[in-house]
């Protein structure tokens, strides 16, 4: 089965016995970062279970972002030493 097809299947079957705002509120804790662990309790399940949902539902995504300080002093070193 397709990803997003099993995704939409997953998430129907979540808001069948959660309901959507118990979704809305396990994909804001997943976005939070908050541990799978204060999850699992929250909503009675396994770790695992947290984990399957985080990676049916979306993907984590991490981001290094230079900062600019330090940027402009690498941009000025290109342009004197070109």
């Amino acid at each position: 089965m397709p990803r997003a097809k099993r995704s939409e299947r997953v998430a129907r079957n979540f808001i069948k016995r959660y309901g959507s705002k118990r979704l809305r509120r396990l994909l804001s804790a997943l976005a939070d970062g908050e541990s799978g662990q204060a999850i699992a309790n929250e909503f009675s399940v396994s770790r695992e279970r947290v984990r399957q949902w985080k990676n049916t539902f979306g993907q984590v995504v991490t981001l290094y972002q230079v900062h600019p300080d330090v940027q402009t002093l690498l941009d000025e070193e290109t342009a004197q030493h070109p």
